[in-house]
């Protein structure tokens, strides 16, 4: 962190914008936030931590006006507020970068970034003048993106540049940021940093939440931390550790990011993909998975890995290959025909893609096996569908308050334990992980980094998608890694580090292709 420029800007500003005193938030059979205290000073980053679940997205929502607080006061520039909607957050200057995605997705990017706020010529939207406004927005970020394209055909990583380009464009006083780098690349992240220090130059309050705690270091002023809704403390982050920050947050020491391995790899193959490609994607893709391991896709953004994942499950096509499984060649042209075959996919955007938020644990549990809790005419045999629930909730150490829960009301940890849980119901024996631990706090990883090695140990065929490389070095047996739609190496874990894999990464091996 650069603390001569924090402390300037802490001379030339240093007002308090935003001060919260004793908020708390109920919902059905949840006590969300309990007499939580906050403050944000103009130039300044000021971090909020806690576990999932902890209240730090629910406290934000609360200020944006998405929630209304069960009792307590906001103080806005020294002004008691209430904000009824976030139109009127925004008019007031305070704007939110949800973890959630929120674009419209049959709309332009530049459509997106102005929603609502459109330029107009007369009763006309001004549509030079909205792409020359989104351009200069995404110039700030130093994104490469058409204003005119549509965000239905953007990456994860790239709508999450649109969202922040979004917020940015409010030209806010207070700037809340929940996760703002969890899809982003190394490189995307720098100019994230830059441009948060330039608001911080210009008397901006930026609130900071997220889970990547070493980052926080060159950015952070203060540091916030809640656990189980209640306030724990603050402090200056140059005065605390991150060893410090995880124990406030979970209320244990935790030493160890991943456990100890249960899972021994075998020499035997049990699923096999060979000249995978699919003109203009992917080229050539050959891997092998034994029982008891888990292997690894590493690789920059756009490298292939989530394509050849989303083809071998069904859900993109493929021109050439061949994929088999304990022997036997498969056939696969559907996500249905996966499935039958024991294959399972979870989605780096599990809200979209792995979830029906609107509906309870219970029923997300049950979606992809219906027929298991179905009698013979066809209708749900509910003791069948919770028995199953509970089992998984059980299992998985799912903290709900009930199995009716409706699960957007829970935390991220848990719903992508929800998630493992519909494909184990499901009876899947090959599961591709997909960023499973986005958005997720150290101590919820730690829980689905178990989950993982002891279903590898169960010999269920497991495959970690991870942008994190720590996270593939911490986990993994073997790491295959993508380079523009090709695999330019598959190496030993315990033989290898991350220089190797970001050379391989890059595109610069010893050899043209170098595999082991």
């Amino acid at each position: 962190m650069d603390s001569s420029g924090s402390a300037q800007s802490h001379l030339e500003h240093g007002r308090v914008l935003l001060q919260l005193e004793n908020i708390s938030k109920e919902f059905p059979g949840v006590k969300a936030l309990s007499d939580v205290h906050f403050d944000l000073r103009s130039g300044e980053v000021h971090a909020i931590c806690g576990e999932n679940g902890a209240g730090k997205s629910t406290l934000m929502k609360i200020v944006s006006g998405v929630y209304q607080p069960t009792s307590g006061t906001i103080l806005h520039k020294g002004r008691a507020v209430q904000y009824a909607s976030p139109l009127e957050s925004e008019a007031a200057g305070i704007a939110i970068i949800h973890q959630e995605l929120n674009l419209v997705p049959h709309l332009s990017i530049a459509e997106n970034i102005y929603l609502a706020r459109e330029p107009r010529r007369g009763f006309l939207v001004d549509r030079k003048t909205l792409r020359a406004d989104a351009s200069r927005c995404l110039g700030r970020l130093g994104i490469d993106l058409d204003p005119d394209q549509l965000v239905r055909g953007l990456s994860v990583a790239q709508c999450q540049m649109v969202e922040i380009a979004k917020a940015l464009s409010l030209n806010a006083e207070v700037l809340i940021m929940d996760e703002p780098t969890s899809s982003l690349t190394e490189q995307e992240t720098r100019l994230l940093f830059k441009v948060i220090r330039d608001l911080k130059a210009s008397g901006v309050g930026i609130v900071y939440i997220s889970h990547r705690l070493d980052e926080m270091a060159e950015i952070v002023d203060r540091v916030t931390i809640l656990r189980d809704g209640r306030y724990i403390s603050t402090d200056d982050f140059s005065a605390v550790t991150v060893d410090n920050i995880v124990t406030r947050m979970v209320g244990r020491s935790l030493e160890e990011k991943f456990p100890e391995r249960m899972s021994k790899p075998t020499d035997e193959v049990i699923f096999s993909v060979k000249g995978l490609s699919r003109k203009g994607v992917f080229h050539d893709i050959s891997f092998d998975l034994r029982r008891g391991e888990i292997l690894g896709f590493a690789g920059l953004m756009g490298a292939g890995r989530t394509e050849v994942a989303r083809a071998i499950f069904g859900a993109d096509g493929f021109d050439a290959g061949t994929i088999t499984f304990e022997g036997r060649e498969l056939a696969i042209s559907s996500p249905q025909d996966a499935i039958a075959e024991g294959i399972a996919y979870l989605s780096e955007d599990r809200k979209s893609d792995g979830l029906a938020i609107k509906m309870s644990v219970a029923a997300n549990t049950s979606l992809a096996n219906m027929d298991a809790v179905s009698n013979r005419f066809g209708l749900i045999d509910f003791k069948k569908h919770d028995d199953a629930a509970r089992r998984y909730v059980d299992l998985l150490n799912i903290r709900t308050p009930s199995i009716k829960q409706t699960v957007r009301l829970l935390s991220g940890g848990n719903q992508q334990k929800i998630i493992i849980g519909k494909w184990l119901f499901r009876q899947s024996r090959i599961l591709f992980f997909d960023e499973p631990t986005r958005g997720i706090d150290v101590g919820a990883k730690f829980a689905i980094y178990k989950i993982m090695d002891e279903l590898a140990a169960k010999g269920i065929g497991v495959i970690l998608i991870s942008s994190e490389l720590p996270e593939v070095l911490g986990l993994t047996d073997r790491i295959a890694v993508f380079h523009e739609g090709r695999i330019t190496g598959i190496v030993e874990t315990a033989r290898t580090n991350q220089e190797e894999i970001m050379r391989y990464a890059s595109g610069y091996s010893s050899g043209d292709r170098h595999v082991r």
